[in-house]
């Protein structure tokens, strides 16, 4: 059974830092381009960063450069998401997907998390 579980969201203060994870079982993680999306109330999915299988190439949205750092560990098949100086509009839903493409397009996502919330909030 595929499976991609996210943890590590919660409620931090603007400023603040969090670590997402990404825990991928039932297939060969390895193999894929790891990337994390959010979705706040209202608004479209956007693809905020991804990772190459080996992990030599990573992708950031301007939204989030300089704040966010994607990272993976493939002997643990888990992928993760350093999120630094938080701000509110930071505040989302976030899901981890697993794409054969390197890629940041919902579309081109072959698994899917559940999802992590993450509220940015004094």
């Amino acid at each position: 059974q595929v499976q991609l579980v996210e943890s590590g969201g919660g409620l931090v203060q603007p400023g603040g830092s969090l670590r997402l994870s990404c825990a991928a079982s039932g297939f060969t993680s390895g193999d894929y381009t790891i990337a994390w999306f959010r979705q706040a109330p209202g608004k479209e999915r956007e693809g905020v960063s991804c990772i190459s299988s080996s992990g030599g190439r990573t992708y950031y949205a301007d939204s989030v450069k300089g704040r966010f750092t994607i990272s993976r560990d493939n002997a643990k098949n888990t992928g993760y998401l350093q999120m630094n100086s938080l701000k509110s509009e930071d505040t989302a839903v976030y899901y981890c997907a697993a794409s054969r493409y390197y890629s940041v397009k919902p579309n081109f996502m072959h698994y899917w998390g559940q999802g992590t919330q993450v509220t940015v909030s004094s």
